[in-house]
């Protein structure tokens, strides 16, 4: 379906030079979304979505969409999506309210490489409306705060206590359906922590921590079985070197808001969220930050060598 055709009788805003519509490419959260990488296969499906813009990012190219609810497909949720024409991120704005066709691939996991195409403005934000809560994008050199959170060993561990070690962090939720998110991330952690164990030097000056975003759930019982699956060991998993980890729900917020996590509750416990990657240095200092899912596991690992 074409963006006419989705968009009939309505007044639009058409972005880019007032000429015609410009492509987007999306990636799913986290939540405040998700994401993905598109692939040079012909997506083998595609489906009309409406949101609302959360953010805007230049430099990783993508969008952070508040996507309402697709029937059949998707809960209504924010997700990051990468865009395949850089130039439209000009044309967008936090508040303005799109239509797009989502393009995605599938196989036996489910829907991947989630992409947008043929964005239409149908409403634009008011610019003196002022945004409630502002997230941080972690920049190389800014120092992390000392967060504290409840490791799978039912332990109170701090971001602090990992100084002189390069600390590899991500965010992930136990119960998320969508392939190309959480299980992603794990799943890229997993041949990280495999990798860096083939060098007992590096190894040692490292360490990875998946962070979880909802701590009612993912309680330290949750985590360490979810932890011993990905890392393979199971019941036999001693957790020294890549530890799970969730924070208080009053600490949530503001890990929320420094490491850019946008989070929307949906139904059935299912929560809406974006993705957020970051290699921090033995200094404790930003190293690199990745907000969308297709970053590269070899990628990461040049990072955290240099690092250490």
């Amino acid at each position: 379906m074409d963006s006419g055709s989705v968009l009939q009788g309505e007044a639009l805003v058409r972005i880019g030079s007032r000429l015609s519509s410009v492509l987007l490419v999306a990636g799913v959260a986290a939540l405040a979304g998700c994401h993905g990488k598109p692939t040079a296969a012909t997506p083998s499906k595609q489906v009309s979505i409406r949101g609302t813009v959360a953010s805007v990012d230049m430099a990783g190219k993508d969008i952070a969409l508040n996507g309402k609810e697709i029937p059949g497909f998707m809960e209504a949720m924010t997700m990051n999506y990468p865009v395949t024409d850089p130039a439209a991120l000009t044309e967008l704005h936090p508040g303005d309210k799109i239509a797009a066709t989502l393009l995605y691939d599938q196989d036996a996991e489910g829907a991947k490489n989630l992409r947008l195409k043929d964005i239409v403005v149908v409403g634009e934000a008011n610019p003196n409306i002022k945004p409630t809560v502002e997230y941080n994008l972690p920049a190389p050199g800014e120092a992390v705060p000392d967060f504290k959170l409840l490791n799978q060993s039912n332990r109170t561990i701090s971001l602090k206590q990992y100084r002189g070690k390069v600390l590899v962090l991500t965010f992930i939720y136990t119960r998320c359906p969508l392939a190309d998110y959480c299980p992603r991330m794990s799943r890229n952690f997993a041949q990280i922590d495999k990798a860096l164990a083939a060098d007992p030097a590096l190894y040692a000056q490292t360490h990875l921590l998946s962070v979880s975003f909802d701590p009612a759930y993912d309680t330290p019982k949750v985590l360490k079985s979810y932890g011993g699956a990905y890392t393979g060991k199971y019941v036999n998993e001693t957790f020294q070197h890549w530890e799970f980890a969730a924070p208080p729900a009053a600490e949530m917020p503001r890990m929320q808001q420094f490491f850019d996590i946008g989070i929307t509750p949906g139904d059935d416990g299912s929560l809406q969220h974006s993705l957020s990657t970051v290699v921090i240095g033995k200094d404790g200092k930003v190293v690199a930050f990745w907000p969308t899912n297709d970053w590269d596991v070899a990628d990461v690992l040049a990072k955290i060598k240099a690092a250490a």
